[in-house]
């Protein structure tokens, strides 16, 4: 009386394969954090620069 068709089938075995992929992903990610090989993205720096430059020139022309 099972009456999931192949297509049904397919679609739980493709998602379960997506899962376990991310997983991997996510654990490869975690291990290469805790050897130090992590690294800040890209905008994380940019909006830090952004923040220090205009703190420095907030500071020159407020105070000065």
């Amino acid at each position: 009386m099972n009456t999931s068709s192949p297509s049904d089938r397919d679609r739980g075995t493709e998602k379960l394969n997506w899962v376990e992929r991310r997983r991997e992903k996510i654990r490869a990610e975690i291990e290469r954090n805790r050897r130090g090989e992590y690294t800040v993205p890209t905008w994380v720096l940019a909006v830090a620069l952004v923040a220090i430059v205009g703190g420095w020139l907030a500071l020159i022309f407020l105070v000065g």
